[in-house]
């Protein structure tokens, strides 16, 4: 089997089931920035990148695990009240 080379925005799995995300790539410091499932930001030299043993895999249909928040937090509809000035997206411009 081919290791797969880190690419920003794949998403990856590790023999030991594992998820995450290539978020970033140093080439002066030759390391690879890694975000796993549960949103722990981890970095890897790009020589040990072959000793995770990583399988290319789908993006996740369930994104809630990077993002700090129980389910019970995510609104059930798009009905909720938005805060004033978050309809018009222009309100958030420098005005001269």
């Amino acid at each position: 089997m081919a290791i797969r080379y880190p690419v920003i925005g794949q998403w990856f799995r590790r023999p030991d089931g594992t998820l995450f995300e290539v978020v970033a790539i140093d080439e002066d410091d030759m390391t690879v920035e890694i975000q796993q499932f549960d949103g722990t930001i981890d970095e890897v030299d790009v020589e040990r990148w072959p000793e995770l043993l990583p399988t290319e895999v789908s993006a996740p249909e369930d994104w809630s695990g990077s993002v700090d928040m129980d389910p019970e937090d995510i609104p059930a509809s798009r009905d909720v009240e938005l805060p004033n000035g978050y309809h018009d997206p222009l309100a958030f411009l420098d005005k001269l």
